[in-house]
């Protein structure tokens, strides 16, 4: 089996990720912070790890700002649900996935909150003079996607997000697609994060860092295992947003996935995976009829390719990859405005390749050869 959809979760995971999660629930996945026995107390320290990993990752410098979520779907509504007034404005990019186009819908139905959506292009650039007059605007909130999920683009987070500081313009970075291919240039306000793909850690595991006056509201309320005699939500961080067990076994994975990373360190991950990509859109770009979408060989990119077949059916050309055991994703990948900016909405979208750090050179060069086949 080849996997070619690391895009929408990473396979396999990192050594050690599978064996830390059974080693949790084998040994006592307890509840942190509900008890003093020994496996209150382990459970507790393995939390306090994770955190202390993960925010380190991020280079954040204040560790109970990372509040652990089930996935960056979860992270993303708590920052818009959170922070977005009734009436506000906010400004975000062409080339959202649905995580962050459907809760600022909802607000736009339920709270009048307007949207300015700025055109980017296929390789991740905005169009100046959009961008500038919705700066100008002074929205309430800047929404941007680290990388396109569709075309692997990445965006120009530094420059946005110094233009939002110079102006007072809380930003909230949707960094799924990037984390763990490439060092994050700026923090947000709000930066949100999946474990399960580039981190290479389980399904189950997300988060969000809080800036320094980032303030949401929580959106989930219930027991945290400190200051239980209030029954009002407690303000300490980041027990606020935390309410309820959390995935221990799979923070316990995502711990291990972390450690793997920075003994491998991501300068031999961007090189390692942009090889790959190189040597897969060289060698789709020589087969008939390939249109790619997005940056080209040697320019920067998180390792996802798509392309359209203007005289095939993408369906049929997966299903046929499918046959030969190649996992491939055809269709809109959860972003349709990202499509209707790259033009490729209204033929069903893109037949996606998403590759990984355990991809293999006869991996891609099986799929290019199957993929020859299919289109000759």
């Amino acid at each position: 089996m080849i996997y070619l959809d690391n895009a929408a979760t990473s396979h396999p995971k990192a050594p050690g990720v599978a064996a830390a999660v059974a080693g949790c629930l084998d040994e006592g996945a307890c509840s942190p912070g509900r008890g003093s026995h020994p496996l209150a107390l382990a459970a507790s320290r393995l939390l306090f790890e994770a955190r202390e990993a993960t925010a380190g990752f991020l280079g954040a410098p204040h560790s109970e700002r990372l509040i652990f979520t089930p996935n960056a779907t979860a992270a993303l509504n708590l920052a818009l649900l959170g922070s977005v007034p009734p009436g506000g404005l906010v400004a975000l990019s062409s080339l959202e996935h649905n995580a962050v186009m459907r809760p600022l819908r909802h607000l736009e139905a339920t709270q009048g909150v307007r949207l300015r959506v700025i055109p980017f292009d296929g390789c991740g650039r905005p169009d100046p003079g959009s961008l500038q007059e919705a700066l100008d605007q002074r929205p309430d909130l800047f929404v941007l996607t680290t990388a396109s999920n569709v075309t692997g683009a990445l965006t120009p987070v530094a420059e946005i997000a110094e233009q939002c500081a110079r102006r007072g313009i809380p930003l909230c970075l949707d960094a799924s697609q990037s984390l763990g291919h490439h060092p994050l240039p700026a923090l947000g306000q709000f930066t949100c994060f999946s474990g399960h793909k580039g981190l290479l850690g389980p399904t189950g595991t997300g988060g969000l860092l809080l800036g320094a006056e980032a303030q949401p509201q929580p959106l989930l309320f219930g027991g945290t295992g400190s200051a239980s005699e209030l029954e009002v939500q407690p303000n300490i961080l980041p027990d606020r947003f935390e309410p309820g067990t959390p995935n221990l076994p799979g923070l316990a994975g995502l711990r291990v996935a972390l450690q793997f990373l920075a003994s491998t360190g991501l300068p031999a991950v961007q090189a390692r995976e942009a090889a790959l990509c190189d040597e897969l859109l060289r060698g789709l770009l020589a087969l008939p009829g390939v249109v790619i979408h997005g940056p080209d060989p040697g320019q920067p990119r998180v390792p996802v390719i798509s392309l359209t077949l203007p005289d095939r059916d993408l369906g049929e050309v997966a299903l046929a990859l499918d046959r030969r055991g190649i996992c491939t994703r055809v269709g809109l990948h959860c972003a349709p405005a990202a499509h209707r900016s790259l033009g490729t909405f209204a033929g069903g979208g893109t037949l996606r390749l998403s590759l990984g750090f355990f991809t293999t050179d006869q991996e891609i060069r099986d799929t290019l050869e199957a993929l020859e086949a299919i289109l000759t």
